[in-house]
């Protein structure tokens, strides 16, 4: 027996569920809103008063003056190591991940099975109880403090392997690979004349998804290197945070003017590169989405 319920109880209903998004989406974009607003104003308006609004342009540049001011403008550096690290890692996934996942959905070969569950197997093991057997690992091929022994261990990516299996297994008919077959085409030819370009929307996914991981990490950095030169951002910002008065003004080892105006622009510059990628790969997502609709 169905109970309709009156057109008064669904207006109260999608009144109550119209609010309760309302609340939950101003919890989540104030503190964003504020992180973008805070740069703009000097350290005493934002400790003494509400910074829900733009500062100056005046306070936004002396904010970036003493934020560059520390370490003659090591945050640059650490910036372009992350840009760097997260770049390659991404370079190599895809290297591995597009040619691995394609052969795992177009090819059936003994062992196949095994692989894929050992790809499963591996993505829910947790990063961290991988950091020892991979500092080991580094340390045998002696390249513990060399850029490689994070960009290697990033462009680790069994995720990136079973997404474009996937992809590759749902999007990609085999028919359209044995009519190249017929026409003489080798397997290498196939997979960069098809497989490649049709893979795109997969390939873009996979790089924003290992450039995510990459341009986050932190305990890889700081368990493998010991220059504060090689940092990355993420490793870079807790020791700019640690030694001045970014958010303690009490607690510093510094007496270099940066407080939570400059800790707020760092942040900003952590999470930009992030964004910029992100709206790259819309489009792939986007392409994606309309090529599983239309298949059929």
């Amino acid at each position: 027996m169905t109970v309709r319920r009156s057109p008064v109880t669904r207006r109260a209903g999608s009144a109550v569920g119209t609010v309760v998004l309302l609340v939950t989406a101003t919890a989540f974009v104030i503190p964003v809103i504020w992180l973008l607003l805070a740069p703009t104003h000097s350290r005493a308006r934002l400790t003494a008063g509400s910074s829900l609004s733009f500062g100056s342009l005046d306070d936004l540049g002396r904010a970036w003056t003493n934020l560059m001011s520390y370490q003659d403008g090591q945050v640059l550096r650490w910036l372009l190591n992350s840009v760097g690290y997260s770049a390659g890692a991404v370079l190599l996934a895809l290297l591995m991940a597009a040619p691995a996942g394609y052969a795992l959905a177009m090819y059936d070969f003994p062992g196949r099975r095994a692989v894929l569950n050992a790809t499963l197997l591996t993505m829910i093991i947790p990063q961290a109880a991988l950091i020892l057997p991979l500092y080991l690992e580094m340390v045998q091929f002696g390249l513990v403090g060399t850029v490689w022994s994070v960009i290697l261990p990033s462009a680790f990516f069994p995720f990136g392997v079973y997404l474009s299996y996937l992809y590759y297994n749902e999007s990609v008919p085999r028919s359209l690979l044995e009519a190249a077959r017929m026409d003489g085409a080798g397997e290498l030819r196939i997979f960069w004349s098809l497989g490649l370009p049709l893979g795109r929307p997969a390939l873009g996914l996979i790089g924003f998804f290992c450039f995510v991981q990459a341009w986050n990490q932190y305990f890889l950095p700081f368990v493998m290197f010991s220059s504060d030169h090689l940092y990355n951002l993420q490793l870079g910002l807790q020791t700019l945070i640690s030694s001045t008065g970014a958010v303690n003004p009490s607690y510093g080892a510094t007496t270099l003017p940066i407080y939570q105006p400059e800790a707020a622009l760092a942040a900003i510059l952590t999470v930009a590169p992030t964004l910029v990628v992100f709206v790259v790969a819309q489009r792939y997502l986007r392409a994606g989405q309309v090529r599983g609709a239309v298949k059929g």
